[in-house]
């Protein structure tokens, strides 16, 4: 049962990859001002929740591999100021993401690993629900970047078509770009 979770977690950090790549994308295409005009969500402009999106996968990378960085990561909550510096930013992160899911094992994915929490000091919990959280977390935010999109002259890219075997035409030119086969993302 286990390994299917660990290729299943695979499979995510993948698509994961693909959809943080082509909301980048599309968000490539506003003007500075666009990118940091106030909008409704719960981070008030795009760049705030791009932003907010990498700041959390790099507190949950860092918990994941063992690191300390902890709330340090939370200082600065505009680290980049153009999209081109989130792209290269995001694409780091989820290519952590990535090889750190395809070194899960088994026996691995159910170990705890240690968070830093503001006023509860140190947690504990377990690889695989960190994981199930984090890509929960993303979907959430990028579908908020995904609905202030729509308000402006930029179309949302579509972002669920990646699992589907019936959209492997839709996705081949996007894995093709990022390295990816159809192997990658089959169980």
């Amino acid at each position: 049962m286990n390994d299917a979770i660990a290729k299943h977690f695979q499979i995510m950090a993948r698509n994961n990859r693909w959809s943080n790549f082509r909301l980048l994308n599309a968000c490539a295409k506003l003007n500075q001002t666009e990118l940091e005009a106030k909008r409704t969500s719960f981070f008030p402009s795009i760049l705030l929740t791009l932003n907010h999106i990498l700041i959390i996968d790099w507190y949950n990378l860092d918990a994941l591999e063992g690191g300390n960085l902890g709330l340090s990561v939370f200082k600065d909550t505009t680290p980049y100021r153009t999209v081109i510096e989130l792209q290269q930013a995001q694409a780091a992160a989820d290519r952590r993401l990535i090889q750190l899911c395809d070194r899960l094992t088994s026996e691995g994915i159910i170990e705890k690993i240690a968070f830093d929490r503001v006023q509860q000091g140190i947690k504990r919990d377990r690889i695989d629900r960190t994981l199930a959280h984090l890509f929960v977390h993303q979907i959430h935010h990028r579908g908020q970047v995904h609905a202030m999109l729509s308000k402006t002259t930029v179309e949302p890219p579509q972002l669920d078509e990646f699992l589907m075997e019936g959209n492997a035409p839709n996705r081949a030119e996007n894995l093709i770009l990022l390295g990816f086969s159809e192997a990658d993302i089959t169980p």
